[in-house]
């Protein structure tokens, strides 16, 4: 059941149930970008992403990993000195 060089993923329901789908939309508003940027994240297939029908939706645990992946945590200074 491939289209245009996407592969079937084998996914049980269970997981994809306990996630809200999110419209391509809906996820743009949560990381404050225009809808271009969580399409072009699907184009390159750096966000999972679900067909349901001929739409696409987001999981919003899809959309967490991506934003946590990108996190940078603050260096620390171990001089003891105040910044």
């Amino acid at each position: 059941m491939s289209q245009k060089g996407t592969r079937a993923v084998n996914v049980a329901a269970s997981d994809i149930g306990r996630d809200r789908l999110l419209t391509v939309e809906e996820a743009a508003e949560r990381l404050n970008t225009s809808v271009r940027f969580p399409r072009r994240l699907i184009e390159e297939r750096r966000i999972r992403f679900v067909h349901v029908g001929r739409f696409v939706r987001i999981p919003e645990s899809a959309l967490e990993d991506f934003i946590r992946a990108g996190l940078v945590e603050p260096i620390r200074s171990t001089t003891g000195r105040a910044a």
